[in-house]
């Protein structure tokens, strides 16, 4: 049985692994973007905060005296790298694109819900206060997902619907 600082740390580079995902997957989808302005930059600036957040739960990891599983980074670089890929193929890719980054956002929120309850379980307040943070930034994303996929979705139709006009990205 795990000690809940085995299990914690074990989170923390579970957490890791996701984030270097979702630069994966956000640079990928970024790269291709082209009639999409306000998604883009967007994407762009989670992005950054992406990279930000896994320094951030590296130096957690750090600080608790342990290292990143390179494994499990390059095993989630090596699915978002397919998920990245995969879309390119797909007509309606950024509305694809749009639903999985709203999925995945939850997911990571989840996470650190996780994380925070686990980090105060063991009174670790500077890994809670981490994931707190990173949390916030998760939810504000999320939010700004749901309220835009309206409007992505409705700016798509119209471009599919227009003849000589790209809609896919």
């Amino acid at each position: 049985m795990a000690s809940r600082e085995e299990r914690l740390m074990e989170w923390l580079r579970d957490a890791h692994a996701m984030e270097q995902q979702a630069v994966t997957m956000l640079s990928s989808l970024a790269g291709r973007i082209e009639n999409y302005p306000e998604l883009k930059q967007k994407i762009e600036e989670h992005l950054a905060e992406t990279e930000r957040q896994a320094s951030m739960i590296e130096s957690c990891i750090t600080r608790r005296g342990g290292d990143t599983s390179t494994l499990k980074d390059l095993a989630a670089k090596f699915v978002a790298m397919g998920q990245g890929i995969s879309g390119a193929f797909v007509g309606d890719e950024i509305i694809k694109g749009s639903m999985a980054g709203y999925t995945f956002e939850h997911m990571e929120i989840a996470a650190y819900r996780v994380l925070v309850a686990a980090a105060d379980a063991i009174g670790d307040a500077e890994t809670s206060a981490v994931c707190a943070r990173i949390l916030a930034e998760e939810v504000k994303m999320a939010a700004w997902l749901d309220e835009n996929l309206p409007g992505v979705t409705a700016k798509y139709l119209a471009r599919e619907e227009t003849s000589g006009v790209e809609a896919k990205h």
